[in-house]
């Protein structure tokens, strides 16, 4: 097996960037890159890794979804009382990649997390999916269960007690997440690994940018 994940390579051709092309502010940027993605073939174009750490420096990475994008930040949501929930609350500094390699296109971001108004967690709530809902409530994300039936029994006693009302609310462990970042690269790949990579770095409320060796 080694040798064949040696051989593994891909010769990128499909596209360059140059400093022309990188506005002022980086958010405007990737909102243009993402839309290429969302109307690309592309599965999923808002799933990324987000990487967190605990107090003692130890790190822990998923694949989570992006769910908003304003004028300061990326928003995604999660249990407030999971793994990296807790981790975010230890150490509020935390990384995040997006990879749409159908367009061989990165983007790396670093930054500090805030929750975002209950208000706001309760609108994105109550558009989910019903089932969606019932199940963030039912599940106690990344604890240990016995075994699976444990949840399908909560979800089905969840069913049955908000049967006939589609207002589920938001329960207080659960919500929203912004990312502030001080830190966005974004890289494209090129021929013979000469890859374009742009850097933005946040100095107070500019941002200044860099072009990175491959």
């Amino acid at each position: 097996m080694s040798s064949k994940l040696e051989n593994l390579r891909n010769h990128y051709t499909k596209s360059v960037l140059t400093k022309d092309d990188m506005p002022k502010v980086p958010l405007s940027l990737f909102k243009t890159w993402m839309d290429h993605a969302m109307n690309g073939d592309i599965d999923e174009p808002n799933a990324f890794t987000l990487a967190t750490a605990n107090k003692e420096s130890v790190p822990s990475a998923r694949i989570v979804l992006l769910k908003g994008l304003t004028e300061k930040g990326f928003i995604f949501y999660s249990n407030y009382e999971s793994r990296k929930a807790k981790e975010m609350d230890e150490n509020p500094y935390v990384a995040a990649v997006f990879l749409w390699k159908e367009q061989e296109r990165q983007v790396r971001i670093e930054g500090k997390v805030q929750k975002i108004s209950k208000e706001d967690s309760q609108k994105y709530f109550s558009s989910r999916p019903k089932g969606s809902q019932i199940s963030a409530v039912a599940s106690p994300q990344s604890k240990v269960i016995e075994d699976y039936q444990e949840l399908l029994d909560r979800r089905d006693q969840l069913t049955k007690e908000f049967e006939g009302t589609d207002h589920i609310p938001v329960p207080d462990y659960w919500g929203g997440y912004l990312i502030l970042p001080h830190a966005i690269e974004f890289w494209q790949g090129r021929p013979n690994r000469f890859h374009d990579r742009f850097r933005y770095s946040k100095s107070d409320d500019s941002w200044n940018l860099d072009r990175l060796s491959p």
